[in-house]
């Protein structure tokens, strides 16, 4: 049997001691906040998941939910709700509530937060498939503040001027009330 992991509840929120199976609110998760990124709850512990790695993320009309990068592990999103442009591959899509958005190994992407309120959207990626990744300079990217200006494979060159990201616990109006 797979024993059940231990909450603990620190001064940014809940999350899980050790391995084991679980049960979180994301309202009451650890949450990371970003003024250029937005913010987003990871759902880990002290054990980061070995095969997928899930979080919702929230930006706001302007935010993207970081540089725009191609990696080497599969990622899959869901708009949970608003409005956000997806920059993938070159192309410019816009996206609404319910959209699904799959990105096979080194598709390159990144979304940014559009339209009147915030924006809510569901990511899974695998962690299975390596530590892989670039960060390609894009001109069309670069005009919605979401890419990198040199090209890196080192997310602490790419992220090194960005604001510094706090975490906290959840603020209220973040996550709709379904």
């Amino acid at each position: 049997m797979v024993p059940e992991a231990q909450m603990g509840d620190g001064p940014a929120g809940k999350k899980a001691v050790g391995e084991g199976w679980f049960i979180i609110n994301a309202r009451e998760a650890v949450w990371v906040y970003n003024d250029k990124f937005g913010a987003g709850v990871t759902f880990e512990g002290t054990e980061r998941f070995s095969q997928l790695g899930i979080n919702v993320q929230v930006m706001w009309p302007g935010q993207p939910n970081g540089y725009y990068h191609g990696e080497e592990g599969q990622e899959d999103f869901l708009v949970l709700k608003g409005e956000c442009i997806l920059l993938v591959e070159g192309q410019e899509r816009r996206l609404k509530a319910w959209d699904f958005v799959h990105c096979p190994p080194w598709t390159r992407h990144i979304f940014v937060g559009a339209g009147e309120g915030p924006f809510v959207m569901l990511a899974v990626g695998a962690r299975n498939a390596g530590e892989g990744i670039i960060y390609p300079v894009s001109e069309p990217v670069l005009r919605h503040g979401a890419g990198v200006t040199e090209e890196t494979t080192a997310g602490e060159v790419a992220y090194a001027e960005a604001p510094k990201t706090t975490v906290g616990r959840y603020s209220e109006g973040l996550l709709p009330d379904w």
